[in-house]
């Protein structure tokens, strides 16, 4: 069983191509909690499944999430921009890719060997300034959804967030991502302006549950926040996480998102194959 390694600004992937494999359904989420286990296997934030487009999808090809703990999501922003140049790479598309997601079509471009910028979801379910109390402090919380269904991010300011106690962080992430104000749950992107068009950003991401390393889809969440929000001017607008940087861009129409840009680099880590003994069955049954 081939897969690929790689990463977007800090979350890395494994990408394992289904089309001819043709893994069951019923057996990714193992597959994918097995093969992302740190230490024990490969180790990543996700599993990527690489599938034919649906018929008159007018994709190049689908995309299937899975978190390291077997659970699916709708779509992964960095993991988007990877599958583009993987895509690219193997000749599943041109300069141009077109990916089908559970939320919808991205769309995605080739800018050097390593940058690609893709299309986002359109945001939707906006709730801005929220406010939610947590050990005697009130958070002002925005909620926002990228893509049909949407993926749900919460946007946090935490002012001095890069001296901000990692401990009590994480407890507000997990209590946020959990809220019932959020039936789906939600990813939790707490934010710091550093200058004009300029923030830093740390997400606690479920599925995960815990923090990673970026989040391109809460990046792209983020900046939409602060776009009507009139407190970012949604051009170029640069974010920097733990695991890089990322840049947005945002048009704004009538009070409303219409487009949603996010670029950043990838990096192709390494190519091989799949030996875990814990998946022995598996690998038998599916190798070609």
């Amino acid at each position: 069983m081939k897969f690929w390694k790689m990463n977007g600004t800090g979350n890395d992937f494994l990408i394992i191509d289904n089309s001819l494999l043709k893994i069951t359904q019923k057996d990714l989420p193992f597959l994918a909690k097995t093969i992302c286990e740190r230490h024990h296997s490969i180790g990543a934030d996700g599993l990527m499944i690489v599938e034919k487009a649906s018929e008159g999808s007018g994709a190049d090809l689908k995309m299937s999430f899975f978190n390291n703990d077997g659970s699916t999501s709708e779509m992964c922003g960095n993991g988007a921009r990877c599958i583009c140049r993987y895509a690219y790479e193997n000749g599943l598309a041109g300069e141009e890719q077109r990916i089908e997601t559970e939320a919808g079509i991205v769309t995605g471009r080739r800018i050097s060997e390593s940058d690609y910028n893709i299309r986002l979801n359109t945001p939707c379910n906006i709730r801005l300034d929220e406010n939610i109390e947590f050990e005697g402090k009130t958070l002002s919380c925005s909620y926002i959804e990228l893509g049909d269904p949407g993926i749900p991010h919460l946007v946090v300011e935490i002012e001095g967030l890069k001296r901000f106690d990692e401990e009590e962080l994480y407890r507000i992430g997990a209590y946020l991502r959990s809220h019932k104000n959020y039936p789906k749950g939600a990813n939790v992107n707490f934010y710091e302006k550093l200058s004009d068009d300029h923030y830093y950003e740390k997400t606690f991401e479920r599925g995960v549950e815990g923090f990673t390393l970026a989040c391109g889809t809460g990046t792209g969440s983020l900046v939409s926040i602060l776009t009507i929000k009139g407190e970012a001017s949604g051009k170029d607008v640069k974010v920097d996480m733990k695991g890089g940087r990322l840049t947005v861009n945002a048009v704004l129409e009538n009070g409303k998102i219409k487009e949603l840009y996010l670029r950043g680099a990838t990096n192709a880590v390494c190519r091989g194959e799949v030996k875990d003994e814990k998946l022995k069955e598996l690998i038998k049954n599916f190798e070609l």
